[in-house]
């Protein structure tokens, strides 16, 4: 249980050793303070027994007689002289206007505050309790009770004359009385009872549960949740009951209300009072503890315990103990509970002194976890509630956190969360930055810091990349090339690595650091040259970016050794900016490179570097000969001679028979592969290609006393030489080997070829009898006449073209048939076929 330590400025009394408790790390519910300015006064002279609250003002009746109205300060705005002993009870009714007084010598006193009636009565017996009707004002409810030995309700009459009625008695001394609305709640030393002031009837009686305690010492406390719900604590138990109407058809004879008990529970201690909270109870606890010294029972401080109800239990949400003057002599009478409902003020009354409990706000809340050192929850409740709290500003929060944190040693965390707590504020971010170097954690600090709204001064981006030259060159690195050039001094800086690379000048993050730096001052020549030096992925991107291409003229080399793949395709997308007998000339000196780069240039287009072709012989001879071949195919422009004479010196078979064959030598071609290749498939292919029976005759010839080229001619002539004009001159007696599979695959492809001719002799056959016969239906069809006036003999054309039959030329003695005159002139035909109709 949280345990709230109330003090003031002045020297407060200290609670004794068995009470104290030590401080948990639950945050309490509620605030305390103490009651002061003219309380403090009064109470150093006299003793409060009792007070009301109202929403404007406070009442406080005291031992000596004395009613004091205070405003919610405690200062004192006025004081009633009311009688020379105990006030019991002071009531007010809702508009604050009325106040009703009864004291110990049986004074009754019922007046305006600011008008002039008045009730005085004085009884031959201690009145207890008085409460006046909640709306005294208005003329129709001028009503009030009155508790001593009976409960006595006085009412005024049209006359002005105040009339009484007994509404109970006989039960022992009525002790206390609560009124809400039209329902009178009042408890003596049987039970508590309800009575409806409209109906005239008493409509429940709720009996004390524990009769053993006195209830002059242990009085029962009541408490209106609102107008049908009452709250009962007496002793150790508490019981919420509900006013109920009765359904018609119950009624008969009872009264038209009653009540249930909702939910009843016990509590730890002796309940001194009760207010509620929402759906929550406030209970003011009298504790009474044994010392485990002297074994003797003594009052410890009270507590105000905030409480969920159930139905026959209860959950404890805070409990605090309250150090309160004087609560060693205090007994569980002198303790009382009163709360203003508009503000949730819970004042606790003690003869000694009045604490004033208040629900805890955000600024509270947040005081509460600065003082645990919870910066990160009090900086984010904060910021949720930056609307309501009064007291604290979001940025004072979030630098104490800084602060915190810097002192714990958490540097990185620290500098991370100036992100959020300085935002944009300059002249902050430069407070921690010089604060970070005192403590010589700028690196920590560093990758947090603004690089754009808002910026700082140059000097201290400067200062912290100073602080990395000096000690992390891979961490200077990585600043250099994530803040933008223009947040320092450029020239500083580089003046500063300069100086490093005097001690350490092969240093490479050094050297791309300074590139880097020479790049964001536009510096490209130096910058590209300690590239090119360093080989750096980035040179490519750099003269792209920039347009150096004047700039790389003379360090072509250069590029082709660190990455000739790259370094072609650049030189061959900008040959606008750098030509291609420029990067030619600067790579004489390196022709495998400048075959790279002819061989690129060749591959996109045939023509561009015609005049380079004939040194490009040589050069695919030399560094690259499986594309020789393929480039002589391609190539429209390289000389012939030239190129036959290098494979011939080299001894290029292939290349040397292809070039044979294009200049028309395709029996030395054919020479060649038999002679040096010994290749009877190849000569076989070439043959082929070059479909010259001369080369085939050659071909045999030179095979026929080689057995296994036999057998290659016999597997692969077949389709375009007889093959028996190879077998003729096979030699007898000569072993050929696989001949047998030879012939069979000679007489397969034999028979696959007269297959295919029967194959392709059917359909031609079934094609032409299919047109025959459609050719023959369509002659066969009627052709329709429209001259119809007179008979005659017409002859149609199957063009459908018609002509009189004594119009058409006579038939000559060559040919009988007749044609259609029109459709031959126009080579159209046919008109051969004749239809006669004589009509």
């Amino acid at each position: 249980m949280a345990e709230a330590e109330e003090q003031e400025t002045g020297s407060l009394e200290e609670s004794t050793d068995e009470s104290e408790e030590e401080e948990s790390e639950e945050e309490p519910k509620l605030k305390y303070e103490r009651l002061s300015n003219g309380v403090t006064e009064i109470l150093q002279k006299d003793a409060a027994s009792c007070m009301t609250v109202h929403d404007k003002f406070l009442a406080l009746g005291t031992h000596y007689g004395k009613v004091y109205l205070l405003d919610v300060q405690g200062n004192i705005t006025q004081k009633f002289d009311v009688s020379p002993v105990k006030i019991n009870q002071i009531s007010l009714d809702e508009s604050g206007e009325h106040m009703g007084v009864c004291s110990e010598d049986g004074k009754v006193q019922v007046f305006g505050l600011y008008s002039g009636e008045e009730f005085h009565e004085t009884f031959d017996c201690p009145i207890k309790i008085i409460a006046v009707h909640p709306h005294f004002v208005r003329s129709s409810c001028k009503q009030f009770v009155t508790g001593g030995k009976k409960l006595l309700l006085f009412e005024r009459s049209w006359m002005n004359r105040w009339k009484s009625v007994v509404l109970h008695e006989g039960e022992g001394n009525i002790r206390s009385v609560k009124w809400r609305g039209h329902l009178i709640a009042w408890a003596n030393n049987m039970g508590v009872k309800i009575f409806d002031i409209i109906s005239k009837q008493r409509i429940t009686n709720v009996p004390r549960d524990d009769i053993s305690l006195r209830p002059d010492m242990y009085p029962c406390s009541l408490c209106w949740k609102d107008n049908v719900t009452l709250i009962i604590g007496w002793g150790t138990s508490v019981k919420i009951c509900s006013v109920k109407e009765r359904h018609a058809s119950e009624m008969r004879d009872l009264p038209s209300r009653y009540v249930e008990i909702v939910s009843q529970f016990e509590t730890e201690f002796y309940v001194s009072g009760l207010a509620p909270l929402c759906d929550q109870l406030v209970v003011l606890s009298y504790v009474k503890e044994i010392s485990e010294k002297t074994e003797r029972e003594y009052c410890a401080r009270p507590r105000l315990d905030i409480i969920q109800p159930l139905s026959e239990t209860c959950e404890e949400i805070s409990s605090d103990a309250l150090t309160v003057r004087g609560f060693q002599e205090n007994e569980c009478r002198d303790y009382h509970l009163e709360y203003s409902e508009g503000e949730s003020l819970f004042y606790i009354v003690s003869p000694r002194d009045v604490v004033v409990a208040k629900e805890r706000d955000q600024d509270d809340h947040i005081d509460w976890l600065l003082e645990k050192k919870k910066y990160e929850e009090a900086l984010m409740a904060a910021e949720i509630s930056q609307k309501n709290i009064k007291r604290h500003k979001i940025l004072d929060i979030g630098l104490a956190y800084i602060n915190h944190l810097v002192e714990r040693g958490d540097y990185d965390i620290a500098a991370r969360k100036c992100q959020k707590i300085l935002g944009k504020n300059a002249a902050l971010w430069e407070y921690e930055v010089y604060k970070f170097k005192e403590i010589g954690q700028l690196k920590a600090i560093s990758p947090y810091l603004p690089r754009g709204d808002p910026v700082l001064k140059p000097l201290i981006y400067e200062m912290i990349l100073h602080e990395f030259l000096e000690s992390d060159y891979e961490g200077f690195a990585t600043l250099i090339r994530e803040w933008p050039g223009d947040l320092y001094n450029n020239s500083v800086i580089v003046q500063a690595v300069r100086d490093h690379l005097k001690k350490d000048s092969q240093n490479k993050t050094l050297l791309k650091t300074l590139a880097e730096l020479y790049t964001y001052d536009k510096n490209y020549g130096n910058a590209l040259e300690i590239y090119l030096t360093l080989r750096h992925k980035d040179v490519f991107q750099l003269i792209h970016k920039h347009n150096l291409f004047s700039s790389i003229k003379d360090k072509i080399v250069l590029l082709m050794d660190f990455d000739s793949e790259k370094a072609v395709d650049m030189l061959l997308d900008n040959e606008d900016k750098i030509s291609i007998k420029k990067v030619v000339e600067e790579l004489e000196d390196r022709p495998e490179l400048q075959h790279v780069y002819l061989h690129k240039l060749f591959k996109r287009d045939h023509h561009k570097g015609q005049r380079y072709h004939e040194k490009q012989i040589s050069l695919y001879a030399e560094y690259d000969r499986p594309n020789l071949l393929p480039f002589l195919r391609d190539s429209t422009h390289c000389p012939l001679e030239k190129a036959l004479e290098i494979c011939q010196q080299r001894n290029f078979v292939e290349e040397t028979v292809y070039l044979l064959s294009r200049m028309g030598n395709s029996r030395s071609a054919l020479k060649m592969i038999m002679e040096e290749l010994h290749d009877v498939d190849k000569a076989i292919e070439f043959a082929k290609e070059q479909d010259d029976g001369e080369l085939w005759e050659d071909l045999i010839l030179y095979s026929i006393d080689k057995p296994p080229f036999i057998t290659g001619l016999l597997n692969n002539i077949g389709t375009h030489v007889d093959p028996i004009l190879l077998i003729h001159r096979i030699k007898e007696g000569m072993e050929i080997p696989n001949l047998r599979d030879s012939l069979v695959k000679i007489l397969q492809d034999y028979n696959l070829q007269i297959l295919l001719r029967e194959g392709c002799k059917k359909i031609l056959v079934a094609d032409s009898l299919s047109l025959l016969k459609k050719m023959h239906r369509t002659q066969m069809k009627g052709v329709l006449v429209d001259d119809a006036a007179k008979p005659f003999s017409v002859v149609v054309f199957h063009c459908r073209h018609m002509f009189h039959k004594e119009c058409l030329p006579m038939p000559s003695m060559n040919s009988a048939a007749q044609f259609c005159n029109i459709c031959s002139a126009k080579n159209r035909g046919p008109g051969s076929a004749i239809l006669e109709m004589k009509k």
